[in-house]
């Protein structure tokens, strides 16, 4: 029973993971980020002494193209492999064009193949969608997806009770390595359309329920101190859904402001709560997630501006 950490070195190292884990000659990929980290998750597949017709399951929390990039190159080179999502996500995965033209309307068609390469269709007798409490057989152990909401309505995590962990996508926050040196420093991410602060409660208190002593967010690597981790995302849902309030009661350019704002406060608060001081290299690194979250606080307060729900 082996479980891999890889780092996709997407954008940077120690930004984005992905999981390899073996059972009895059979093996599973959670999460592919892009097309550009296939290399190196076949890589890691080769240090285990295994072969691409050994994998069985590729598996996608949701998505989002740092998490599910990669997911057709991967599947080309593994050509036994089932690839696992959640029932909303697999048909994009099936057909990715609104995926791929929604992204390359972000940062054009040059940008995008430098970010993520190249996505093509995966053929749907390959996808398989799996219902909220289903469960798959790796080697002889078993994986269980339960569905969860909050930061995104298309995702899932991957409970591994032989390994005694879970692979949480985004429902479990980020827990970058270069701000765990004052401890135990986990935020919840807010973008980029989907935060529902009930749901995203919902899905942690259900990661903790399952009572496992690490958890495996893809942003990034297994951690322990689960209850420490999961007090502080609670609170960063809290504090963001106050923002969220305050955002929908202010014209639309002065909620954004003040969302970017806030949040960029929420941060440095956070990181005060556990002894951190944030460098000039910290802020770098957190700079994306600091707009990231604020651009999904305002998306949200936009629609409840005008009456979506």
């Amino acid at each position: 029973m082996r479980l891999v950490t890889i780092d996709s070195e997407y954008t940077a190292p120690g930004v984005a993971a992905c999981y390899l884990r073996v059972q009895n000659g059979e093996a599973a990929f959670v999460e592919t980020n892009t097309a550009h980290a296939v290399p190196r998750l076949l890589a890691a597949l080769e240090a285990e002494a295994l072969r691409p017709e050994d994998v069985r399951w590729v598996v996608v929390t949701h998505v989002h193209l740092d998490h599910a990039g990669g997911a057709s190159a991967l599947m080309r080179a593994c050509p036994n492999a089932t690839l696992v999502a959640h029932p909303r996500a697999a048909r994009h995965l099936v057909d990715p064009s609104r995926l791929v033209a929604s992204a390359q309307a972000v940062y054009g068609p040059d940008r995008f193949a430098q970010l993520y390469g190249t996505i093509d269709p995966i053929p749907a007798a390959r996808v398989r969608a799996v219902d909220d409490g289903e469960t798959l057989d790796l080697g002889g152990a078993p994986l269980r997806f339960l569905h969860t909401r909050g930061h995104a309505n298309h995702h899932f995590v991957v409970h591994d009770p032989a390994r005694e962990t879970v692979y949480t996508g985004d429902a479990f926050g980020i827990a970058y390595p270069q701000v765990q040196r004052a401890g135990r420093f986990v935020f919840a991410t807010t973008s980029p359309t989907d935060f529902d602060a009930p749901a995203a409660r919902a899905s942690v208190d259900r990661i903790v329920g399952l009572g496992t002593p690490t958890a495996c967010p893809t942003h990034f690597g297994e951690i322990d101190r689960i209850d420490v981790a999961a007090a502080q995302l609670r609170w960063w849902i809290d504090r963001s859904e106050r923002l969220l309030e305050e955002a929908i009661a202010l014209p639309p350019a002065e909620a954004d402001t003040h969302l970017r704002e806030g949040v960029r406060a929420l941060m440095e608060e956070a990181a005060r709560r556990v002894g951190l001081h944030l460098d000039e290299s910290d802020r770098k690194l957190l700079a994306l997630d600091v707009e990231l979250n604020a651009q999904g606080l305002a998306f949200v307060a936009a629609k409840r501006r005008g009456g979506e729900r």
